[in-house]
């Protein structure tokens, strides 16, 4: 990651939280994790189809992370109840928590990607001070579903209708506040220290709803578990 971009590093201690969780009772916080390793993914909400699909990844994910020592956490910035509600027809062994605000993407560091001003006279930085001629111009297609690239946030819309998934004024809300909230995939090892991170369009608007493969969480995380064991 370069070194200029948001987003805590490896060496550096997990924050703590303590969010509700939408497919079992209670809450979950960093201190219920202490000394097990887990791999912790920060998705938009469900009104993403990229971070969606992620969240499908992360159920395949998740037995063999689990077998080799690693819990597997996602939270979405979508309310409770309508992710009880997605979670009954779409059930998934991943523990999912929910942070509408985003709390804890902020304390993770990741951006909320912003615009300049139409006026500003400062050179574009992508993603906090980027323009949006920028934002505009971008094109993706990175799981290769599209006829061709899109706009990321046609490309959204194309997919939710490829999908079937209708959005709520709920949905609709979150995605006006958080739409361009960068996600983030972190392996926190068992002393709490992240080990492993990847933040997505780190180099631009054109990497959006690109996240890292299967291939290359398992091999972060046994790695981290293998650290853990010694």
């Amino acid at each position: 990651m370069a070194n200029d971009f948001p987003g805590l590093r490896p060496g550096e201690a997990a924050p703590a939280f303590s969010l509700a969780a939408a497919n079992s009772d209670g809450t979950v916080s960093l201190a219920d994790l202490q000394g097990r390793p887990f791999l912790i993914g920060l998705f938009r909400g469900l009104h993403c189809p990229f971070c969606r699909r992620q969240l499908r990844q992360f159920s395949a994910l998740q037995p063999v992370l689990r077998e080799a020592g690693v819990e597997t956490l996602a939270v979405i910035n979508t309310p409770i109840e309508r992710a009880r509600l997605y979670l009954q027809f779409q059930p998934t062994p991943v523990t999912v928590l929910c942070d509408p605000e985003c709390r804890t993407h902020r304390d993770f560091g990741l951006p909320l990607a912003g615009f300049a001003p139409a006026d500003s006279t400062q050179e574009p930085q992508w993603p906090l001070h980027t323009s949006f001629e920028q934002f505009a111009a971008a094109r993706i297609n990175p799981g290769g579903e599209l006829a061709e690239p899109a706009q990321p946030m046609k490309a959204n819309e194309l997919l939710n209708a490829k999908d079937g998934f209708e959005l709520h004024d709920i949905d609709r809300s979150i995605s006006e506040s958080f739409g361009t909230q960068l996600v983030g995939h972190f392996l926190v090892d068992r002393s709490g220290c992240i080990a492993w991170v990847e933040v997505e369009a780190r180099d631009g608007p054109d990497g959006l709803g690109t996240f890292p493969t299967a291939e290359r969480i398992i091999a972060a995380a046994r790695e981290v578990a293998i650290s853990a064991a010694k």
